[in-house]
């Protein structure tokens, strides 16, 4: 690859970081006159996942687009439309291993491993907003916006749905892994329902780490470790990803200014941590939308 991505990508989040933004609250920060906070989407509407959704995010937020939805030059191509002169693309990136061997037959016989080598690939991709002549589903509308009390009785639902054992007491909201519970404020102490919610998705999101579903262990040590700043921006991430899909605004932690000097060191020091981390955040809320009882909750994305 004739770029560094993942140093290209780790050096936008590390300007925002140092400016004190958070690049996965941006799209929520700059409003959205076209309805609620979606993921990006593809053409044919899955939505993005992993690190794409923030690269999206950032494109979009800094040209003002409103759309949602992607796609590359072919694709607009091939629904009779066409990306407008002179218009810059976004990169997004696709993930996956190789196999590597000197001989595949001399490796089998002698029974070693093959080597699984990852990659990384970009591509280029279009807002809607740059291309004309697209049909008619793909034009810009105001979504419907969905009722408050509605908004909140899913969000309620969806968190009941993963088991769980959320608590109520004391100042501050966390997840504690030896009693395996989550540990919340009343809910009076919110300023609003979608506070509460958008706080409990953060710390729901902590609560997938265990050994018996996702085995998330970043070597945590104590407060502020490196080990705690992985962990920490996983959940900021995952939450982002999860208030988005679940038409929630996100809450920052209260000490959330606290944790950008750990975060900064800890992406100056290895320029694939937000990979990871977003990665991570993935998994997480997959495996929190496949705790869900409605047949198609449980469906995946992928970056």
């Amino acid at each position: 690859m004739r770029s560094d991505v993942y140093q290209k990508v780790t050096d936008k989040i590390i300007a925002d970081l140092e400016k004190g933004e958070l690049t996965w609250l941006k799209p929520w920060n700059a409003g959205h006159a076209a309805g609620r906070i979606t993921r990006p989407l593809r053409h044919n509407g899955r939505p993005y996942g992993g690190i794409n959704v923030l690269m999206l995010w950032a494109a979009a937020v800094e040209a003002g687009y409103l759309s949602a939805c992607w796609m590359t030059f072919r694709q607009a191509h091939e629904l009779g439309a066409h990306v407008r002169k002179g218009e810059k693309g976004s990169m997004v990136v696709y993930a996956g291993t190789i196999s590597r061997s000197e001989d595949d037959d001399e490796e089998e016989e002698a029974g070693e491993e093959v080597k699984q080598i990852p990659f990384l690939k970009s591509y280029t991709v279009f807002n809607t907003e740059q291309i004309e002549g697209l049909p008619e589903q793909y034009q810009l509308r105001p979504e419907p916006v969905m009722d408050p009390l509605q908004q909140i009785a899913h969000a309620d639902q969806f968190f009941a749905a993963t088991g769980a054992d959320i608590r109520y007491g004391g100042s501050r909201a966390y997840y504690s892994a030896g009693s395996d519970h989550v540990q919340m404020p009343h809910f009076e102490s919110f300023r609003s329902a979608e506070a509460h919610a958008a706080t409990l998705a953060h710390e729901i999101v902590h609560w997938t780490k265990r050994g018996d579903r996702l085995n998330r262990d970043f070597g945590h040590r104590k407060w502020g470790d490196e080990g705690y700043a992985r962990e920490e921006l996983v959940a900021e991430l995952g939450a982002a990803f999860l208030c988005a899909d679940l038409a929630l605004t996100p809450e920052p932690a209260a000490d959330h200014a606290a944790y950008i000097h750990s975060w900064l060191k800890v992406l100056k020091e290895d320029k694939r941590a937000i990979f990871s981390a977003a990665a991570h955040a993935q998994r997480a809320v997959e495996h929190l939308h496949g705790l869900q009882s409605s047949p198609d909750a449980g469906e995946g994305t992928v970056a």
